[in-house]
């Protein structure tokens, strides 16, 4: 017998209505916060980056592959991983559907981690990624635009505290992906904009964890619909379990 309430139709329609309010509520304010972002300023990139691509070396202006807008997602994928962090493994699974959709709208959408691009090629083979997967390995780009940390900053104050003090989950984590947990931690996920004008690249948004709307898989989203949503209680899976 379920433990869950069960009640009448009437009763059911009156509850779903409630959330059915909530859910307009929280797609206006989604709206309304787009719209902040489009509006934000921007941030003239005058530094010159260069990362590695399955085609050789390529400037932040060429990873635009002639759109006028560029979309990363800083994957957590550090240079001491065996593999990507799971939760954004998830997330980039969906990268490809969405692909021919985003360039469509003069946006190039990649994925950057620091790991070299011979590990990243390899990953995203095993995966069956079609998408571009960019190594800044050799690069400031990722500690310039803080999705990552130096291992000296890692390793004082508030950052060493995290690490000593670190929940077993996340030791877990770190296990899961093949790595310490301070080089683990050293790397950030989130999601990092750019515009192209007139050859001149300026910077327009970024977004790093925690965030539950930019950083959350779709399937996330299909799986809150769902009695038992995302049922936390499985098991991430280790890096040589993929």
């Amino acid at each position: 017998m379920t433990e869950h309430a069960v009640v009448s139709k009437d009763e059911w329609k009156a509850a779903v209505q409630a959330v059915h309010g909530r859910e307009q509520e929280l797609g206006k304010l989604d709206e309304e916060i787009a719209k902040q972002r489009q509006e934000l300023p921007w941030v003239r990139v005058d530094k010159e980056y260069v990362f590695d691509t399955e085609d050789g070396k390529k400037t932040l202006v060429e990873l635009f592959d002639g759109r006028s807008q560029l979309l990363i997602y800083h994957l957590m994928f550090g240079p001491t991983y065996e593999a990507a962090c799971p939760g954004c493994t998830g997330l980039a699974d969906g990268f490809d559907g969405a692909l021919p959709h985003v360039n469509n709208r003069d946006t190039t959408l990649i994925a950057i981690s620091r790991a070299p691009i011979e590990k990243l090629k390899a990953y995203k083979q095993r995966m069956g990624w079609t998408f571009p997967y960019v190594s800044s390995f050799d690069s400031d780009f990722n500690f310039d635009f803080v999705f990552a940390l130096t291992e000296q900053q890692m390793s004082q104050g508030e950052m060493k505290k995290m690490v000593d003090e670190a929940d077993d989950w996340l030791k877990d984590w770190a296990d899961n992906v093949g790595t310490d947990l301070a080089h683990g931690m050293a790397e950030a996920p989130g999601w990092n904009v750019f515009k192209l004008e007139d050859d001149v690249v300026y910077h327009t948004y970024s977004r790093t964890a925690p965030d539950r709307f930019l950083l959350a898989p779709f399937y996330d989203q299909l799986l809150d619909q769902v009695p038992d949503g995302r049922s936390a209680d499985f098991p991430l899976r280790r890096h040589d379990e993929y």
